[in-house]
């Protein structure tokens, strides 16, 4: 039997998600219908374009531009800031509704999954039949509209999605891949990003179709084995299972772009402690530690490096965390000014034995305090204990932003820990 895979991806999820709240309390303007985004911060420095309506669009508004270009593009523009609560609760209600088609549900983002529709033509109709009435299914029961692309594989699944919105059922099987798939950029395809856009470029290589029948060994010889991969995807080619366990994060990170450049070692330690404060909290509500931690700085003139190290034994501890942290921090500053820090936590244990060590500080003690204090959180919020640094509100003490972890929707199946 030939396999069937829908991909379910909601159209402009935050605005979409957005307007439909606003209707329900009364709101009497679609945000959808006007110009309308949902930025980051209301900081010019800071707020950048999270999602926006198909008439701001029109306007040239981008995703991920800084609000002050998008206003100057559109002044009518309507600014609305994120809330991540909503937009966790209604995509719980959309992943609740899929689980009514079947059983083999795979959630990607917040905002996206597969589902498996192999064997249940019998139940639903045909495929085509069965995506009309899941798209009609969410509209009337959530508000928001979807694209929902249908093949044999994920891949050839999430790339029909792409090929045209809103609103839309398309669907790829590979016979048409040479009409549909082959003469689109080479920049559509998944897992090609801008630097990897621009090497195939360099040799020559600009269409989807032009990547397919390239010559495998010179593919490999310039990315490695990321060129055999490269050439599957763009024949289409992908045998990856529809998984039904949450992934498991290979990183936990935070980042925040400051208000004004810093120059000073104590301030960037206070944004370091705010930092592994939020780091470390994700790490031990996920049950993980981390073997590495990498440090990111931006300066005002746009220059990014970072510096990373190893931990031996892996450490979840906010301490822990900040020590390295800012060992690494003075490793990488130079003194010029600073426009942004970022900690990531990487090469993560999950209840793995951790080999104790005479050379390295002890954190048992600090460790059950970060217990202590995740207890209060959980129960009370996340703002209802807090560092005396962080008393007197010059910087708050869980600084970045929120943390979606995005995993590789087309990897072999991993299976966390039954606590994770």
């Amino acid at each position: 039997m030939e396999r069937i895979i829908f991909h379910i991806d909601v159209n402009n999820a935050y605005l979409s998600w957005t307007a439909v709240q606003h209707l329900q309390h009364g709101n009497l303007t679609d945000l959808r219908s006007i110009p309308a985004a949902i930025v980051g911060d209301s900081d010019n420095r800071r707020g950048i374009i999270l999602a926006k309506s198909t008439p701001a669009k029109q306007y040239g508004i981008l995703t991920g531009e800084p609000t002050v270009l998008a206003l100057q593009k559109c002044p009518q523009l309507v600014c609305l800031p994120p809330d991540f609560s909503l937009y966790a609760k209604c995509s719980q209600h959309m992943f609740d509704l899929l689980e009514n088609y079947s059983d083999r549900l795979e959630q990607y983002s917040i905002d996206e999954g597969f589902l498996e529709y192999t064997g249940m033509q019998e139940l639903f109709g045909s495929p085509f039949t069965a995506a009309q009435t899941i798209r009609d299914h969410i509209r009337s029961q959530l508000g928001f509209t979807v694209n929902i692309g249908i093949s044999c594989n994920k891949l050839l699944a999430k790339m029909a999605g792409e090929l045209e919105k809103p609103n839309r059922i398309l669907t790829l099987f590979p016979n048409e891949i040479p009409d549909k798939l082959w003469p689109l950029p080479i920049d559509i395809l998944f897992m090609v990003g801008k630097e990897t856009a621009l090497k195939l470029r360099q040799m020559g290589i600009s269409t989807i179709g032009a990547l397919a029948s390239y010559p495998v060994h010179l593919l490999r010889h310039a990315f490695q084995s990321f060129g055999l991969v490269l050439h599957a995807y763009a024949n289409g080619i992908d045998d990856s299972p529809v998984i039904q366990t949450q992934p498991i994060a290979k990183s936990i990170g935070n980042s925040t772009t400051l208000p004004h450049n810093i120059t000073d070692a104590q301030t960037a330690h206070n944004i370091l402690l705010a930092l592994s404060e939020t780091v470390s909290f994700r790490l031990r509500s996920c049950g993980c530690r981390a073997t590495e931690i990498t440090v990111t700085l931006k300066t005002s003139s746009f220059e990014t490096y970072s510096h990373q190290k190893l931990c031996h034994p892996p450490i979840d501890c906010t301490n822990a965390v900040h020590q390295n942290a800012v060992s690494l921090f003075h490793e990488a500053w130079h003194g010029e000014p600073l426009r942004l820090l970022g900690i990531r936590a990487g090469r993560l244990s999950y209840d793995d034995p951790v080999q104790l060590s005479f050379l390295e500080p002890d954190w048992e003690k600090q460790t059950r305090a970060d217990a202590a204090m995740d207890q209060i959180r959980f129960k009370y919020g996340i703002d209802a204990v807090k560092r005396a640094t962080f008393v007197d509100g010059s910087f708050p003490p869980h600084a970045g932003g929120q943390l979606y972890i995005r995993p590789n929707p087309f990897s072999k199946p991993k299976h966390p820990p039954s606590d994770s």
